[in-house]
């Protein structure tokens, strides 16, 4: 099976890049660096590297703070950290800069791989989440290189899709020395999908290790004091059709909350302009945060057209919309506002994160929304009743600090591998 899979891989390649030249149009760092995507690198790197994947800007934020701690507590070692995609590359070098080899994700061919581990010759490897690999895991068991799976979820949906390939996934699964899943749900589903029991352990989740640094709270309490205090509510990485479905919400809101200011963080760069002309298209007053302009009492709209701010916007907030919940993309963290003390809403499809999800609102720290009015009627809420806000942004943020402690078991797990 897997060589039918390589074949077809193979084939398509053409169009894979051909796909990544397109998207290039909106987003130009599609079109650089694509050389490495096969396994071709312009200079050399360090070898025997701790290996990290994090597919984009969600997975590496995670992933931070437990690379900060193998870092610490292995200082002789070197670290490289592998991305799908543009903005999780612009994070991974935003914040970790030199401390860390950083390249794309090589494409799971053979030759690609081969050049791969050739020129990292990688002594651990560590995938976030589910990216789950049949070349790339067996060339892992080939060279005896201790494979991990960490902070790993699957969802419903995927585990039904894996469930019809079996022949390709259980062979994968078995290079993996070690899955550290979220919850006991994912460690049930690795288990249907093929994964051997006594390789599957629940160790928790590394995205509610959260810290926020003083200086990002102070960012953001400056940045409210540019918006003149004003009532601000944020649209957090949000995806096409979001912004478009709240506006209108917006514009009702306002004629009851004359103060209100909304603030939009599309989730990909390449989309800044397109909100901001639906925005305008609507007739409203647009302020672009790159233009360095103070927000005047007019001012509608505030686009943050920047990466790696987030948590100095939510801190800048009183109430916080978390995208990729309206539209069928399956959410986006929570936690970051949550712990941050900004009362969190999001819509009903939160499938990649339904465990976080469920125990938040079983917690009465968060609020769900099934439509853009029921969205707007809690925003109204929280404005006019400042016991119901408090209380929520309290238990929110105690659900925060009482599941924390993933990243110390992960780390003992990854260092015991490395003696």
């Amino acid at each position: 099976m897997r060589k039918l899979y390589t074949v077809i891989f193979y084939l398509t390649l053409p169009f894979v890049l051909l796909r990544l030249y397109w998207r290039g149009f909106k987003a130009p760092e599609y079109r650089r660096r694509w050389l490495e995507r096969l396994g071709f690198y312009p200079r050399q790197s360090a070898q025997n590297v701790v290996w990290f994947h994090c597919v984009s800007v969600g997975e590496a934020e995670a992933a931070f703070p437990l690379l900060r701690l193998m870092q610490a507590e292995h200082p002789q070692q070197r670290f490289l950290v592998t991305t799908t995609t543009p903005t999780g590359s612009a994070r991974v070098r935003a914040v970790l800069d030199t401390q860390v080899e950083h390249v794309y994700l090589p494409y799971d061919l053979p030759l690609v791989l081969q050049r791969f581990f050739r020129h990292f010759r990688p002594k651990m490897a560590v995938f976030m989440e589910k990216e789950i690999w049949p070349n790339l895991f067996a060339a892992c068991a080939e060279q005896q290189i201790p494979l991990f799976v960490i902070n790993a979820r699957l969802s419903e949906r995927s585990a039904r899709s894996y469930q019809k390939i079996p022949a390709l996934i259980k062979p994968a699964l078995e290079c993996i020395n070690q899955i550290a899943t979220q919850t006991e749900a994912d460690r049930l589903r690795f288990m249907e999908i093929g994964a051997d029991a006594g390789r599957v352990a629940v160790l928790g989740n590394i995205k509610f290790d959260l810290s926020i640094d003083d200086s990002v709270i102070a960012a953001g309490q400056l940045l409210k004091q540019q918006f003149a205090e004003r009532f601000v509510w944020i649209l957090a990485s949000t995806h096409q059709d979001e912004e478009a479905r709240l506006l209108p919400v917006y514009a009702r809101l306002k004629k009851q909350i004359p103060q209100l200011l909304l603030v939009i963080a599309p989730r990909h760069p390449e989309r800044f302009t397109a909100v901001k002309n639906i925005c305008r298209e609507q007739g409203l007053n647009v302020v672009m945060r790159s233009d360095n302009k103070a927000v005047a009492a007019l001012a509608d709209i505030y686009i943050a057209d920047s990466m790696g701010e987030l948590k100095m916007l939510y801190a800048a907030a009183d109430v916080a919309f978390v995208g990729g919940s309206l539209v069928p993309v399956g959410g986006h963290n929570v936690l970051e506002p949550a712990l941050i003390g900004v009362p969190v809403l999001f819509g009903p499809q939160m499938f990649n994160f339904a465990e976080i999800a469920e125990r938040i609102l079983a917690e009465q720290a968060a609020v769900q929304c099934a439509t853009p009015d029921a969205i707007g009627a809690a925003v109204l809420q929280i404005q006019a009743d400042t016991d119901f806000r408090d209380k929520l942004t309290a238990k929110a943020k105690a659900f925060v600090l009482r599941n924390q402690g993933a990243t110390r078991r992960i780390a003992d797990m990854l260092s015991h591998a490395l003696r």
